[in-house]
C-alpha cells in the first residue's frame, strides 16, 4: 500500500461490507463474478495510481452523482483504452452513489476481494521487503507460498528500507519474519543478556 494513502481509506466498514456482499451474490447468481472481480481490481489500480482521484471520490464536498460521473469518465478515458466495466459493476457504483456511499469505495473493494478470495481458495499475503522485488522473485515467492500454505496466494508488496534486507510475510494472523533488522535486534538482545 503506498505510503501516501492513509489507513482510514482502507478501513472496513459495515456499509462497504454490505454492498460488497450484495454485489458479490448478484455477480455470482448472474455468472459474471470473474468479470466484476476484474472490474474491481481495475478500479482499485486506477484509484491507487491517482491521489487526486482518491481525494475526489472520498470528498464530502462534491455530490455523489458528480463523483460517480467523474470516476466513470476517468475509468472510461484511461488513455484511450478505457475500462470496459460490466453493467453490474456500473450499476453497483450507481447504487453506492445514489445512497451517498461512494466514499466507502475502498472498504467495498476490500470486502469484495475478501469474498472473492474465499470463494476461489486464495489467501492474501502482505510481503514487506527492504527493496522492491523483481517479477521473478515474486513468482518464486508465490510458488513457495502456494506449496507451504496448500493454496494460491495473492501477494501485495510494500517496501520498507528499515528492514535492511530479507522479508516479512504476513498471511492472515501469521507473520513470517526473515528480515535482517529482526535478526540484528535478536542478536543485540542476546548480547545484552550475556
Amino acid at each position: 500500500m503506498p505510503e501516501s494513502i492513509g489507513n482510514d481509506q482502507y478501513r472496513e466498514t459495515e456499509a462497504g461490507e454490505r454492498y460488497a456482499k450484495a454485489a458479490f451474490d448478484l455477480a455470482e447468481d448472474t455468472k459474471v463474478l470473474d468479470k466484476v472481480h476484474g472490474d474491481v481490481a481495475a478500479l482499485k489500480a486506477l484509484l491507487l495510481s491517482s491521489p487526486e482521484l482518491r481525494t475526489f471520490v472520498a470528498s464530502q464536498v462534491y455530490k455523489s452523482s458528480v463523483k460517480l460521473d467523474g470516476l466513470l469518465a476517468v475509468a472510461q478515458d484511461k488513455k484511450g483504452a478505457g475500462l470496459k466495466l460490466n453493467a453490474l459493476t456500473t450499476k453497483t457504483l450507481g447504487v453506492l452513489a445514489a445512497n451517498g456511499r461512494l466514499d466507502h469505495l475502498f472498504p467495498f473493494i476490500t470486502a469484495f476481494n475478501k469474498l472473492y478470495d474465499a470463494k476461489k481458495g486464495i489467501v492474501s499475503a502482505e510481503v514487506t521487503s527492504a527493496i522492491a522485488l523483481s517479477e521473478g522473485q515474486l513468482e518464486n515467492l508465490k510458488t513457495t507460498l502456494a506449496k507451504t500454505l496448500g493454496q494460491s496466494a495473492e501477494i501485495n508488496t510494500r517496501v520498507d528500507p528499515a528492514l535492511l534486507g530479507g522479508l516479512k510475510v504476513r498471511v492472515g494472523s501469521r507473520l513470517f519474519d526473515a528480515s535482517l533488522k529482526t535478526k540484528l535486534d535478536s542478536l543485540k538482545f542476546a548480547l545484552k543478556r550475556a
